[in-house]
């Protein structure tokens, strides 16, 4: 892995897992349809001036640090390892990757979502972002997504780069029941849904020191 790369992980606070390396990640195809960012991203001003995550808005969410005190998310540990490919398989090196998601309790971190302790989990972040390195990859550490009200779970995804602009999609769970009544999995096609599908896989023995419960690995196909 190369050192600049390895200083990110550990500057974000992550633990470098047993599994992050280029060479274990599938190629794909089908490249990841674009969509809105939702009514619940939240905007960098208000990010800023958030008094629930003021200092800590990095590539683990599942970690909060708030007036001197670290809190942990409620939820299973989820280990997210992006690498992010053009049509050609070509590395976009150095991609700005931002995610975003509810909670345990179906909360957001937004300005329109009301953080009254007892409706959100302060310990959960809600939003990361990280950049990527030379082999395109990028590592998050969040939780097993919920399903929201009138949603299956799933986790929303921003890439912003030079070379294209900013591509906003989702991830979902691949075979979660919930995907059938999902009004936006049901426009995708089936390469599409392929495409934004995560496989989740049980943490691996020797990642057992890094706390994560599940690992996925997604190779994301920009559209163009």
């Amino acid at each position: 892995m190369p050192a600049p790369r390895r200083r990110l992980l550990l500057a974000a606070g992550l633990a470098l897992p047993a599994w992050l390396g280029a060479a274990t990640i599938a190629t794909p195809r089908r490249v990841i349809a674009p969509m809105t960012e939702g009514p619940f991203y939240p905007a960098a001003g208000w990010r800023a001036r958030n008094p629930v995550n003021t200092e800590d808005w990095d590539a683990d969410l599942t970690r909060v640090r708030h007036g001197g005190q670290v809190l942990q998310a409620r939820g299973e540990t989820l280990g997210l390892q992006l690498r992010v490919i053009d049509r050609e398989g070509r590395v976009i090196d150095g991609c700005e990757v931002e995610i975003w998601q509810c909670d345990t309790l179906r909360a957001y971190r937004h300005p329109s979502v009301a953080a009254e302790p007892g409706r959100y989990d302060p310990g959960f972040q809600g939003f990361g972002a990280a950049r990527g390195g030379r082999d395109g990859e990028v590592a998050f550490r969040t939780i097993r997504p919920v399903p929201y009200p009138g949603r299956t779970p799933h986790i929303h995804v921003k890439l912003r780069h030079a070379s294209f602009g900013d591509v906003t999609s989702q991830l979902f769970v691949d075979g979660d029941a919930g995907n059938a009544r999902d009004f936006l999995w049901r426009q995708l096609d089936p390469d599409e849904r392929e495409a934004l599908a995560m496989r989740l896989q049980p943490a691996a023995a020797a990642a057992a020191g890094s706390e994560l419960r599940w690992q996925v690995q997604q190779t994301l196909v920009l559209p163009a």
